[in-house]
């Protein structure tokens, strides 16, 4: 009876739209099937079949896995990192610095997106003005399929890592401190106390960073759209992106639901297989 509300509330708000998204990705729902919905069609699986055909689709899920298999990892490494730094207890103003690096978490994605298509500019940008006047040649960070992907990941990370990092800084100070004692007693070193008490320690910490990290990046769409609208030469296009232009684009609802679905499989074989690779090699998990 407690949970009555809740559970209807997620039901109304979650589970019927999956439902309804999972019927629509079944038919060939499109701007014909809007204006009159005796155009709607039952195409079973056709629309999986067409996209798994198409060139377009599997570049974009090319890209969208480049983003997770390096952009995720570097996240995680870069939060641990920051994470490290600010539990150090050397460290002073740590309040100050907290609120520093979570601050471009609750930015808005627009405002930084035109300051860093500003900074990468190929004539005007900061970065490259500063290659020139070290004598290097400049770089078109935005223009250079060979350059455009690294760039968006570089501008993702430094948006997203404090988040990141408060998660394995909460897990950080919950180790007790008995641990690392009991470790320098016996001889550990620094680099011997990280191995073996603290990244022990922070494995659920690390596969609950791992995951969300892993679904960001798979779902990222904001990034390529506002910085290189998918190019160039669909360099950077997430499948995130190409549901989006099937369906808001070219109105082709079914499809659009179809790349979903397919993104929801591929989500949830990375989450196992991080959950088993956790398990593995940590316990808590």
């Amino acid at each position: 009876m407690f949970a009555g509300p809740a559970l209807a509330i997620i039901t109304v708000f979650f589970f019927l739209p999956v439902l309804a998204a999972l019927a629509l990705s079944l038919t060939d729902f499109d701007i014909y099937a809007l204006a009159d919905l005796s155009n709607l069609r039952f195409v079973g699986f056709r629309n999986y079949i067409e996209l798994l055909q198409r060139p377009l689709f599997w570049q974009a899920l090319g890209n969208t896995l480049y983003f997770v298999l390096v952009g995720a990892p570097l996240s995680v490494f870069v939060s641990l990192a920051g994470a490290l730094l600010l539990n150090g207890q050397m460290v002073r103003f740590k309040g100050f610095f907290r609120t520093a690096l979570f601050a471009p978490v609750v930015t808005t994605i627009v405002a930084v997106a035109v300051i860093w298509r500003y900074l990468l500019h190929t004539r005007y940008g900061l970065i490259n003005y500063s290659l020139d006047w070290l004598g290097l040649p400049v770089v078109d960070w935005l223009g250079d399929p060979h350059f455009s992907m690294p760039s968006i990941i570089l501008f993702a990370v430094w948006k997203n890592f404090g988040y990141n990092m408060i998660i394995l800084l909460a897990g950080l100070q919950a180790i007790p401190g008995d641990l690392y004692e009991a470790a320098r007693i016996e001889g550990a070193n620094a680099l011997q106390r990280f191995f073996n008490v603290t990244l022990p320690s922070l494995i659920p910490s690390l596969f609950l960073v791992g995951v969300l990290t892993m679904a960001g990046y798979f779902q990222l769409f904001a990034e390529p759209y506002v910085m290189t609208q998918g190019g160039p030469v669909q360099s950077t296009l997430s499948i995130i992106y190409l549901m989006y232009e099937e369906g808001f684009k070219w109105w082709s609802l079914g499809s659009a639901s179809a790349v979903a679905f397919i993104l929801f499989v591929f989500m949830i074989v990375a989450a196992i297989g991080q959950l088993v690779v956790m398990r593995r090699y940590g316990s808590g998990v």
